[in-house]
């Protein structure tokens, strides 16, 4: 992997990198009720692991990825590995559950190299394949996430959650000898201060009209997406189905329809597809609200509705990536940094949103709230595309 164009082995190198680093995040939620059991705490105490490894790996985010413009990335990398395993190995060995919550913390945090390989991905593409290499790599980090919820529920429930910990921080390991040997070295253009490179995530949002229509397009698609799911559960484990949490898990293997689609998505990016997959993303977000809403008791209408809302979303989040990649390669993790942070604050307001309108209406309302939500969405995108700047780059620092 030290030349361009990439080639397709080190692509789908850097999607199975992806996903298994991805995964670490989520291994903790099916062993939550394990982890109390161990520990001799209730189950929604022991749910605070879950939380903190996202707070940790929001944090990496805003502040560790910038570190990839002023940094060797293959060397950011790697001690992202290294200090992952370490997080990992003290998660499983955890005597109190104060130490695993730290652990879990540290976790999230390490866990920043999915955010750090993206970008080094479009930026050993070439421009013509750039939308498929983001698209092959995203695809991994979802099969990443799909599939550390049911290996780690059903390997916890046999051998386990310290052994889940375990495996995790041996993976980890294979990974970091793996990548030291196949990921190239770059060459950071940006020489100021880390303090200067902060100070740049400001320029850059009030500088680039098309980081900052991105970065509002995918908070607002996250947000829908994030209310989507944890409103779900609500309504599966309601009148009249009346699911146990077991059954709902299940719902989630539908999503498995945007890991096949991003590829496709990531190739249609290439060259003038960009636009049009982003208005093809939205119409299926909003039909899908429609689907929902018109679920009653129908379970075809809602799994259908999962694989448009999901797959909608995945064609909107490529297409923003091959856009704000495509800016200024000098600044991608930075760029990367804004766009991610955008859409976690979006995923942290959809949820709250969603569990609102659950509380006020129940079902029928939030299909109503989700609905206007894309809504939104499309109307701030065909008011800004048409404006000058928004559909590319048009300052450097």
């Amino acid at each position: 992997m030290h030349s361009q164009p990439l080639r397709r082995s080190d692509t789908l190198f850097m999607s199975a990198c992806c996903g298994l680093v991805v995964a670490n995040i989520y291994y903790c939620q099916p062993l939550i009720p394990l982890i109390a059991k161990d520990f001799h705490i209730p189950e929604s105490r022991a749910g605070r692991i879950a939380w903190l490894t996202q707070i940790g790996y929001a944090c990496g985010l805003l502040l560790l990825v910038p570190l990839g413009d002023i940094m060797e990335r293959r060397k950011q990398i790697l001690i992202c590995m290294v200090a992952a395993m370490l997080s990992l190995s003290l998660a499983a060995m955890s005597p109190t559950f104060f130490v695993l919550q730290i652990a879990s913390f540290l976790v999230g945090l390490s866990s920043i190299a999915v955010q750090l390989i993206i970008p080094l991905g479009a930026h050993l593409a070439s421009d013509e394949k750039r939308g498929s290499v983001i698209g092959a790599i995203m695809g991994g980090v979802i099969v990443g996430i799909l599939a550390s919820r049911s290996v780690s529920g059903s390997l916890g429930a046999i051998f386990g959650w310290q052994e889940i910990y375990f495996m995790a921080a041996g993976i980890c390991a294979v990974l970091f000898i793996l990548m030291r040997l196949r990921f190239p070295q770059s060459h950071p253009t940006f020489n100021g201060t880390y303090r200067q490179l902060m100070a740049s995530l400001v320029y850059y949002i009030r500088t680039q009209p098309a980081l900052r229509l991105a970065a509002f397009r995918n908070f607002m698609s996250f947000a829908a997406l994030s209310g989507f799911w944890v409103t779900m559960v609500l309504f599966l484990s309601a009148p009249p189905f009346n699911y146990k949490s077991s059954v709902i898990g299940l719902f989630g293997l539908a999503g498995a329809a945007s890991a096949l689609a991003s590829p496709l998505v990531g190739k249609r990016s290439d060259g003038k597809g960009t636009q049009l997959n982003i208005w093809i993303g939205l119409l299926m977000e909003l039909l899908s609200f429609v689907a929902f809403y018109f679920t009653g008791g129908s379970l075809y209408l809602l799994i259908l509705g999962i694989i448009l809302v999901d797959v909608g979303h995945q064609t909107i989040q490529i297409s923003n990536q091959t856009i704000i990649y495509s800016i200024m390669p000098e600044a991608r993790n930075r760029f990367n940094t804004v766009f991610m942070t955008s859409t976690f604050i979006g995923g942290a307001c959809g949820s709250a949103i969603g569990i609102g309108l659950w509380n006020i209406g129940h079902w029928p309302l939030f299909c109503i709230g989700g609905g206007l939500m894309v809504l939104i969405n499309i109307i701030v995108t065909g008011t800004l595309s048409a404006r000058s700047g928004y559909m590319a780059g048009s300052q450097t620092l």
